[in-house]
């Protein structure tokens, strides 16, 4: 593996970094409960990188235990703010952090787009079935109402078709809601960029996954039997309780809130580059804000194959923390948390050299 350092140069820098990393501060009692139109636009414009590349759309997670660390998380609920990376799995860990403001950072414009398309769709809901039938443009079928399950909207909607009409009325009114409603000045690109990823929903329906958007059906790596948007909904924690953002009205009001308030904000950037996350974290420790938590999926894997981790680490230790922060990460097919800053406190000491030394952190 290609380094970027000399391991001891490595150390030195980090651990430099870490003492002088800003102190967490006691967060701000006056932090706004939404920001404008144009101050969520800003902070998405100003704090975002070029687009870059990943090698598939991600349009749907492929990681089927994410709802597995969600009791641990309540825990955490209302403190600081929370960063996550790629779809709408973010989605369930908001409800249940709850945070003061979110940041989702992800390397693909494509994945900025699929939040603007999400928050269009929420905001415009009027409960989860509703949701459902826009996402997918399918007619609601009876029945269906405020204590229904995840699993009884999946199935009722599985009897259902696409409709064309529908689609075309249900992109209109996402782009109005972004364009007319908030006011966001979109270009062409982003515009087309939203409409394929709502188009490759509406396709595919219900059964949509993470290789879907692969005209071979498989991605890069080959990877197979990955869980439909239906499966990730429909599936529960390790006590067989469902806690997803579908999975009652309350927490979809939740997530609907927050959308609302414009508190989810999608920002382009790499995760070891020099822009986004340090944008993100002057933001929040200006605000007296520190990081809750950060889920990171399985990024750091990458980070380490392209020699760049120490980026992302060095990162990291610019942004507001306490010993409360943790990571959400994917290992081995399932998630877990792990503290962010003892981590940090190895990478400096030199004890983390290889995406192995991750792999037997954190609990579930």
């Amino acid at each position: 593996m290609t380094r970027l350092f000399r391991p001891s140069v490595c150390v030195l820098v980090l651990a430099w970094t870490l003492t002088s990393a800003p102190a967490a501060r006691t967060p701000a009692s006056g932090f706004p409960d939404h920001l404008s139109d144009q101050e969520f636009w800003r902070l998405s414009t100003e704090f975002s990188e070029a687009n870059g590349f990943f090698q598939s759309d991600n349009l749907v997670s492929n990681e089927r235990l994410f709802q597995h660390v969600v009791p641990t998380l309540q825990k955490l609920r209302g403190r600081g703010a929370y960063l996550g990376v790629a779809p709408d799995q973010n989605f369930t860990f908001i409800a249940a952090l709850e945070p003061r403001v979110a940041f989702i950072v992800d390397i693909r414009r494509g994945n900025l787009h699929e939040q603007l398309m999400y928050k269009a769709l929420i905001e415009l809901s009027s409960d989860r079935s509703d949701f459902y039938s826009r996402l997918f443009s399918r007619k609601r079928p009876d029945g269906l109402g405020a204590l229904s399950t995840a699993q009884d909207i999946v199935a009722a909607f599985g009897r259902t078709a696409s409709s064309d009409a529908l689609y075309r009325e249900n992109l209109k009114s996402i782009i109005d809601q972004l364009t007319r409603k908030h006011g966001l000045p979109l270009t062409d690109e982003d515009l087309k960029g939203i409409e394929y990823v709502y188009g490759m929903f509406v396709s595919v329906g219900p059964a949509i996954t993470y290789q879907s958007s692969n005209p071979s059906g498989r991605g890069r790596f080959g990877f197979g039997n990955m869980p439909t948007y239906a499966d990730l909904q429909t599936a529960t924690d390790v006590e067989g309780q469902n806690r997803s953002y579908l999975a009652n009205e309350e927490i979809f009001r939740t997530l609907k809130a927050f959308e609302t308030r414009n508190l989810v904000v999608p920002v382009v950037g790499d995760f070891a580059g020099s822009k986004a996350l340090r944008a993100v974290g002057r933001y929040l420790a200006d605000k007296g804000l520190t990081v809750t938590a950060f889920y990171v999926s399985n990024v750091e894997q990458y980070l380490f194959q392209n020699g760049v981790w120490q980026n992302f680490y060095r990162n990291l230790m610019a942004m507001p923390l306490d010993e409360g922060s943790v990571f959400i990460r994917s290992i081995g097919g399932s998630e877990r948390i792990d503290p962010i800053k003892p981590l940090l406190r190895e990478v400096a000491d030199g004890r983390v050299q290889t995406y192995l030394d991750l792999r037997s952190r954190g609990s579930r």
